[in-house]
């Protein structure tokens, strides 16, 4: 009997050949947006949110007001 050999591979390691190892969740943004192992993050720690590193100035605009501009 010939096997397709994705099917030995997959019996043979568990994995298939192609499989693309996935980076280590470390949780979920204060915007819903997933933080995996290796990212950029800043904490609140008052509100207890953690934020993307490149969400940081919307997340202040939004929860503190903040205002980011550039001086003339």
């Amino acid at each position: 009997m010939i096997e397709h050999p994705m099917i030995t591979q997959i019996e043979r390691t568990g994995y298939p050949a192609d499989m693309v190892e996935q980076s280590e969740h470390f949780g979920i943004d204060y915007y819903g947006n997933e933080i995996v192992s290796g990212d950029d993050v800043v904490e609140d720690k008052e509100a207890g949110e953690l934020i993307l590193k490149d969400d940081l100035e919307k997340y202040l605009e939004e929860v503190y007001g903040f205002k980011f501009f550039t001086a003339e």
